[in-house]
């Protein structure tokens, strides 16, 4: 399905970010990508998105392919099924709940059928009339996630979707997210939660300073003891 291939990544023509990175995301599969901030996680997602230019970064050198083809701006990654759900829970404050999904529906050429979204997340069914604005923190994050779905992925991508979130909120998320996999729904997890990611995921990869370090099954990655000191705290090593 997706397919990076020795991508480099700089900015402004001088600030490399990404190294000759590479990875994979089969149909239906579930791939975590971890590292401490700064690694290249977003940037990673940008090139795979096609949203550098916005940020002033390129692709220097290696390819991006979704089914064997290359993405060739944002609107193209949109129509095939590839979605994104940007850290920071970019929403539309002053458009209600049901306008916010309307209008991701609309710009990705499909009709709004909120009711798979509000089945997922039933809080936004009963805020539905809402503004953006004055749902909490975690229901934004939903909204933000909902607003994905009803552009009918094939691929979603998240960027850090459990940050700054309360537990309980993170784990609803994370059962939603199974359950769209579940569905047919392959996900790329970028996260600096690694016990999450990797909880999640069926294969990870670990990137530092726009490098892949490490990459494997993730089970092996949870073992592995660099992983378990660097990212998952004493608390996994000492276990």
């Amino acid at each position: 399905m997706l397919i990076v291939r020795d991508v480099d990544v700089s900015y402004q023509g001088a600030v490399a970010a990404l190294r000759g990175v590479s990875l994979s995301v089969p149909a239906g599969g579930i791939v975590a990508l971890v590292g401490n901030n700064g690694a290249g996680k977003s940037s990673l997602l940008r090139a795979v998105s096609r949203n550098l230019r916005r940020h002033r970064g390129e692709i220097t050198g290696g390819a991006v392919t979704f089914d064997g083809e290359p993405l060739r701006d944002p609107g193209d990654c949109v129509r095939r099924g590839l979605i994104q759900v940007p850290e920071g829970r970019r929403i539309f404050g002053r458009l209600t709940v049901e306008e916010n999904l309307r209008l991701a529906a609309h710009g990705a050429g499909k009709k709004l059928v909120p009711d798979r979204v509000y089945d997922l997340f039933p809080v936004l069914a009963e805020r539905r009339r809402q503004p953006g604005l004055l749902l909490s923190g975690g229901e934004q994050q939903m909204l933000a996630l909902g607003r994905a779905l009803v552009a009918g992925p094939r691929l979603l991508m998240l960027d850090e979707p459990s940050l700054g979130l309360a537990p309980q909120v993170v784990a609803r998320i994370v059962t939603v997210l199974r359950e769209i996999n579940a569905d047919g729904v392959a996900l790329l997890l970028v996260e600096q939660n690694a016990a999450l990611a990797l909880s999640l995921a069926q294969h990870a990869y670990v990137l530092e300073l726009g490098r892949v370090s490490l990459e494997g099954p993730a089970e092996k990655l949870r073992d592995d003891p660099d992983v378990r000191r660097l990212y998952l705290g004493a608390t996994a090593v000492a276990t």
